[in-house]
């Protein structure tokens, strides 16, 4: 079991399935099973998805002054987060619209409301920080008071940049130079990925970085070990939903390589993970426990099918 502080964002997620897109105007779309409601962002997943797989979490973010911290934790759900660190501060909580088709595409509208504006209360951070195995935060403003007591006690830092933007470059700079590890959706990436994966580990000096390619797999970068490689995706699921793979598949890759220090086992877990989890609707549903991901690891990569699996 691991220790991890997890900072970044919370927000209320709608996923609309839609024939496709782009949306054809239609006055009223009348179909049942295809709107669903509940809480997301990349922290509480990340959070979610590790507390499943057995680690201690810290999880720190920021919500309405009024927002009911039940949808955190809804009735039923075997693991449960701990919201203490969950600060009601905000006028409103963040909140995103997502649209997907039969073909996986995605249109997403985000409202992060007054996210950028407010801070966290950092007094009771350094002390999370120093008793934790590895500091995880999005790219969120707030998250940048963070990366200070990380460096104070020599914490390694993961960081999710989600999408990545030339120009919004300078923005991310903090978190660039601190992060050891880092991750990225390749949705804004120009020109070949490789040579971009390439460009901001020499730029940067990190050391795993973690470019996820959707349907097509993704590619892994170490620097100890000289490896700039695509792996393939796999499947474990029927494709329900794919909004959150990424979430799932950073949080499982940093659980694994946290344990082992093996990028290449921890990456092919962190694949399965992410496999499973698109299998259900919502980003954060589908997350398997150790047990499974071991179950699942023999029948990929094994000589057999494990028992309960057949």
């Amino acid at each position: 079991m691991s220790r991890f502080v997890v900072a970044g964002v919370i927000q209320i997620e709608t996923i609309i399935k839609v024939e496709k897109i782009p949306i054809e105007y239609t006055p009223i779309t009348n179909k049942c099973d295809s709107i669903y409601t509940a809480a997301g962002g990349d922290a509480y997943n990340e959070a979610l998805a590790l507390s499943w797989l057995g680690d201690q979490v810290k999880l720190l973010s920021m919500v309405a002054r009024n927002q009911d911290m039940s949808i955190l934790n809804p009735a039923g759900r075997e693991v449960t987060i701990d919201t203490e660190y969950i600060l009601r501060i905000m006028d409103h909580t963040p909140a995103e619209v997502l649209f997907y088709d039969e073909e996986r595409k995605e249109q997403i509208f985000e409202d992060l409301k007054d996210l950028r504006e407010d801070a966290y209360d950092m007094a009771m951070v350094p002390p999370m920080i120093a008793a934790s195995d590895l500091v995880i935060l999005s790219n969120a403003n707030f998250c940048r008071a963070f990366l200070e007591p990380a460096r104070h006690y020599g914490k390694k830092v993961a960081v999710n940049i989600h999408s990545y933007e030339v120009d919004k470059e300078a923005f991310n700079r903090d978190f660039l130079e601190a992060a050891s590890i880092l991750y990225f959706s390749d949705d804004t990436i120009e020109g070949d990925p490789f040579d971009f994966v390439r460009t901001i580990a020499d730029k940067y000096g990190t050391d795993i970085i973690i470019l996820g390619q959707g349907a097509h797999g993704l590619i892994l970068y170490d620097k100890e070990r000289d490896l700039n490689v695509h792996y393939d995706s796999v499947q474990t699921n029927e494709v329900v939903n794919t909004a959150g793979a990424g979430n799932a598949l950073f949080a499982c890759f940093l659980h694994c390589y946290q344990e082992s220090g093996d990028s290449v086992t921890s990456i092919k877990n962190a694949m399965l993970f992410a496999s499973y989890k698109i299998g259900y609707m919502g980003t954060s549903n589908g997350f398997m426990t150790v047990e499974q991901l071991e179950q699942w690891r023999s029948f990929i990569w094994g000589d057999k099918i494990p028992d309960g699996l057949q």
